[in-house]
């Protein structure tokens, strides 16, 4: 009928709608997973992939290391430092808690840190399988430590010295390099490569081989005669 007025809808339908849209848009938002199906965080060690390794290895340069001339711990960026384009980078914490947070379970936080700095946690450490209970302060802070999985100067000797600035600021805080680990060992480890050290624990070695071998692909280091036997041996085993 002309002129007759068209049926309103009830505004309590209006709101049933918005509502029914707004979880649909949370449900069908997609989620970065892993190939396992797991969601992936920025930062997350998820070990590597030993077939994808292998291939990758393969495709690694392989030549004599360089002499180390010229490193400098300096020449990597202030340590820790925020100021990388890589996980966890920009986020207000520095490197070293950052990767304390991923590694540690049961953390309790400084207060007024920000909820940056960790006070206290437990390690379930890879390269010992061992539990390390971590409490920050002068003379305990080390028992747990951060460990370069491509240790920076051999990385310098192996194509870092050709990275420009922040490339190398990347290489010293990129957490896929990074892993919480029981000090001592960390520190018998030094710069060595995986020719002539792995972790104490064989249960970690495919990891941890693999995950040396990402980083010298993305950051385009090379590997030696020696240290590409040594990889392969391990990958090969998995």
């Amino acid at each position: 009928m002309a002129g007759a007025a068209k049926p309103s809808i009830p505004r309590w339908l209006w709101i049933l709608c918005f509502i029914a849209v707004s979880i649909a848009v949370v449900v069908l938002e997609p989620v970065v997973t892993d190939e396992s199906g797991a969601a992936e965080q920025p930062g997350v060690a998820t070990g590597g992939n030993p077939t994808a390794a292998l291939a990758s290895l393969a495709a690694l340069p392989v030549r004599a290391a360089d002499p180390q001339d010229g490193y400098s711990r300096d020449l990597f960026g202030p340590a820790w430092t925020d100021n990388v384009s890589v996980g966890f980078g920009r986020n207000g914490c520095d490197t070293r808690n950052d990767i304390l947070k991923r590694d540690l379970v049961d953390i309790s936080l400084e207060p007024a840190t920000k909820e940056c700095t960790v006070r206290t946690g437990t390690l379930r450490d890879a390269y010992t399988n061992l539990e390390i209970f971590f409490r920050r302060g002068s003379d305990t802070s080390t028992a747990v430590q951060i460990d370069h999985i491509v240790a920076l100067s051999d990385a310098w000797k192996k194509g870092a010295r050709y990275l420009d600035d922040q490339e190398r600021r990347n290489l010293a805080n990129d957490p896929r390099n990074l892993q919480a680990v029981d000090g001592r060992t960390n520190q018998a480890k030094g710069d060595s490569d995986a020719s002539s050290w792995l972790p104490p624990n064989p249960g970690y070695h495919c990891d941890y081989v693999a995950r040396q071998v990402e980083v010298k692909v993305e950051y385009r280091l090379w590997v030696t005669p020696a240290e590409h036997a040594a990889m392969s041996r391990v990958l090969a085993s998995c």
